[in-house]
């Protein structure tokens, strides 16, 4: 099983719970139309990784995203992670009203940062940036989601159980694109002006 770092202990999460179309902005550069209801998807642990890889003849996505750890139901950490996409895909997909699964839980689609604990008093004063060569290509925070963070397990606990460890993505801020072999990503989360998270990857 994959996993991830969470205060310096590597441990595993079963699963993957991903919030799509939760910010206006990115909805908006996507042409697609604002939702009635969470957009849910889930990643198998299988999809998890800490390595940013180019997947061969295929063109993937970046969508940089403030990402929780859940224990005893509730937001126990926080991380920074990359929601890989396979837009060609996902675009032939949601024509068809199939299931996202082929474009969005593939090996390597879940990159994640070392988590950190944090008080649930400060969940909503949460932010995050990606930095690609340098250049910030995504910013955004609690404030312009859709759908906030305890609104969001409301409705994940509504019909799956999260379990120990398991990983919740917020969904993503507009500035998605694509990436290039020995690109240099940073992703970054903030409490307030106070950076909590700062992880560097390289493309391979």
């Amino acid at each position: 099983m994959n996993t991830i770092q969470f205060n310096g202990d590597d441990i595993v999460p079963s699963k993957v719970v991903c919030i799509g179309r939760n910010y206006v902005e990115h909805i908006q550069e996507l042409h697609n139309e604002l939702p009635t209801s969470m957009v849910l998807f889930m990643k198998p642990n299988s999809a998890l990784t800490r390595t940013l890889t180019l997947r061969p003849q295929t063109v993937l996505h970046y969508e940089g995203e403030i990402s929780f750890l859940i224990r005893n139901k509730e937001i126990h950490g926080v991380g920074f992670g990359l929601d890989l996409t396979n837009r060609i895909v996902q675009s032939e997909l949601k024509e068809k009203g199939l299931p996202w699964e082929r474009a969005k839980a593939f090996d390597g689609a879940a990159v994640m940062s070392s988590f950190v604990s944090i008080d649930p008093m400060d969940v909503n004063k949460l932010s995050m940036q990606l930095w690609i060569n340098d250049m910030l290509v995504q910013e955004g925070n609690i404030d312009l989601m859709i759908y906030k963070p305890l609104a969001i397990l409301k409705e994940i606990e509504a019909f799956c159980s999260l379990e120990d460890n398991d990983i919740v993505m917020t969904g993503t801020p507009k500035g998605v694109g694509t990436f290039h072999l020995n690109d240099i990503f940073i992703g970054k989360i903030f409490i307030g002006q106070k950076e909590i998270v700062s992880q560097e990857w390289i493309v391979q």
